[in-house]
C-alpha cells in the first residue's frame, strides 16, 4: 500500500498524495522541447518537437508544436495544433536519453532533400528547353 503514496512539499507544508488519485500537471512554454505522438493510419508513431506557439482562443486554446518527421529518404518540419478537440495526438516532455538523431543526422537528411529537388528542377528545367526547341514550331501560328 505504501508504494501508492508519496510525500512532497509545496511552499514548506509537506503533504502525502495518494499516487492512485494523483494528476500530473505540465507546464509547458515556448520553445519546449516535447515528444508527439500522433496517430499514423492504424497505429501512433513518436516525433521530437518542439512548442512554437499558443493560439488563446476562447473555446478551444491550442498549443502550436513543430514536429520532425523522419523517413528514410528525408526529413521534414511539420506542424501539429492541439487542443481539447484533437483525438489522435498528444504531448509529453521530452527527455534527453530519448533522442533518436543527432544534429547532423537530420541536417543530411534534409541536405539530400535539398539535392533531389535541385535534381527535379534541373530535369523539368531541361523537359522545358527540349519541349520549346523541338515541339515550339507546331504551336506556333496557331
Amino acid at each position: 500500500m505504501e508504494e501508492n503514496k508519496k510525500i512532497i512539499e509545496v511552499n514548506g507544508i509537506k503533504m502525502e498524495i495518494d499516487l492512485r488519485e494523483a494528476k500530473v500537471i505540465n507546464n509547458y512554454k515556448v520553445g519546449d522541447s516535447v515528444k508527439l505522438l500522433k496517430k499514423d493510419y492504424s497505429t501512433y508513431r513518436s516525433h521530437l518537437a518542439i512548442i512554437v506557439g499558443f493560439d488563446e482562443f476562447d473555446k478551444h486554446p491550442t498549443i502550436i508544436v513543430a514536429y520532425l518527421d523522419i523517413e528514410y529518404s528525408g526529413a521534414s518540419i511539420k506542424f501539429e495544433y492541439i487542443n481539447s478537440e484533437t483525438k489522435d495526438s498528444e504531448i509529453c516532455p521530452v527527455n534527453e536519453w530519448d533522442i533518436p538523431f543527432s544534429k547532423q543526422d537530420i541536417l543530411d537528411r534534409i541536405n539530400t532533400e535539398i539535392e533531389k529537388k535541385k535534381e527535379e528542377t534541373r530535369s523539368l528545367e531541361s523537359k522545358r528547353k527540349c519541349f520549346i526547341e523541338m515541339f515550339g514550331k507546331y504551336f506556333e501560328n496557331k
